[in-house]
């Protein structure tokens, strides 16, 4: 196990260490923080159990490992981590992508339906004044205005049918919502399965109530969404971004919530701290939170799981079920 302490603290349980030991010699149930701390053992190892806080696996590192025949990723995405060299001798890749979903894509429903709802801006009024009479301040600016809160058929737009995307339409296709879904490599027909319609970027920008991101951030999608794109949302839409923050224009977005034309629910930004100066900690049409979408706590658990599973399979010689492939790299996050 090749990860910073902390994962094994908070991650990989003592459960998950005794189910690893019952398919593989573990060495150790502490992990190393570097590929030299396995010492001459590297000459031995099949399996490397890899997280956050592991170093670059680039061409030398693989050099010192003749048997090396899967590396299982505990965390999301192995890019800027793992080499192309891997792929090419031969060597399998898995990683907990799906299970890192799971969470994203439950923060992102709920981010949806509360948005619809209006929830956190009713809170701050009902805060502020105090008071639920039908005379009350509270409710001026939300009268005639009634039909647009609340999700009864509603058109939510869904930017990247990445692991997360399709998760967000899974879970969200028991409510009276439309789900539209941009992403240039889904047919329609691969939307349609999912649940969703596919909609080119501009049509489910002025069509969504709400509009989430979970597009990878590549050199084209960086700022997909500018000033262009945030002018074609409806008056009172949402965007929510659990992605990447540079998917975003920050400039253009702040200037566009600046106008209160839009709401946002952020749990990514660019850059992912705020400076404490940035005008959205003030701004009552935004809910910022700091990056806490992906999996938090007991959540981190199913990451685990996932990896423990994919290593059974493995022993057993069937097909990896998070395998990721080298021709599907340049496209995911």
């Amino acid at each position: 196990m090749v990860m910073h302490p902390v994962v094994r603290e908070e991650v990989l349980l003592d459960h998950h260490i005794e189910r690893l030991r019952t398919v593989c010699s573990l060495l150790g149930d502490i992990p190393c923080r570097t590929y030299e701390d396995i010492g001459a053992e590297t000459a031995e190892v099949e399996v490397l159990i890899t997280s956050w806080g592991c170093p670059r696996f680039h061409a030398k590192v693989v050099d010192r490992f003749p048997r090396l025949r899967l590396i299982a990723h505990l965390a999301g995405s192995v890019k800027g981590f793992i080499d192309e060299e891997v792929w090419r001798r031969g060597i399998q890749v898995t990683n907990a992508v799906a299970a890192q979903a799971v969470p994203v894509a439950e923060f992102t429903l709920a981010a949806i339906l509360f948005a619809n709802k209006r929830v956190f801006q009713l809170r701050d009024a009902y805060r502020h004044h105090r008071i639920l009479r039908d005379d009350s301040p509270l409710w001026k600016p939300w009268r005639g205005r009634g039909v647009e809160m609340g999700n009864y058929r509603k058109h939510v737009g869904i930017v990247g049918a990445s692991n997360v995307g399709r998760k967000v339409i899974e879970l969200a296709r028991p409510f009276d919502l439309t789900l539209l879904v941009y992403d240039p490599y889904l047919t329609e027909s691969e939307a349609l399965e999912l649940g969703a319609v596919k909609a080119g970027l501009a049509e489910l920008l002025s069509q969504s109530d709400v509009v989430t991101l979970h597009a990878p951030l590549l050199a084209q999608t960086r700022e997909m969404i500018g000033a262009g794109e945030l002018a074609l949302m409806k008056d009172g839409a949402t965007l929510i971004n659990t992605a990447r923050g540079a998917l975003v224009d920050q400039g253009a977005l702040t200037l566009e919530l600046a106008n209160r034309r839009l709401f946002a629910l952020l749990d990514t930004t660019q850059p992912d701290d705020l400076p404490s100066d940035s005008p959205l900690f003030e701004s009552d049409n935004v809910i910022l939170t700091p990056h806490i979408a992906g999996a938090q706590g007991r959540e981190g658990e199913r990451l685990a799981d996932l990896v423990a599973d994919e290593l059974e399979r493995y022993r057993r010689g069937d097909a990896l079920h998070h395998a990721v492939r080298l021709e599907h790299l340049p496209r995911l996050a």
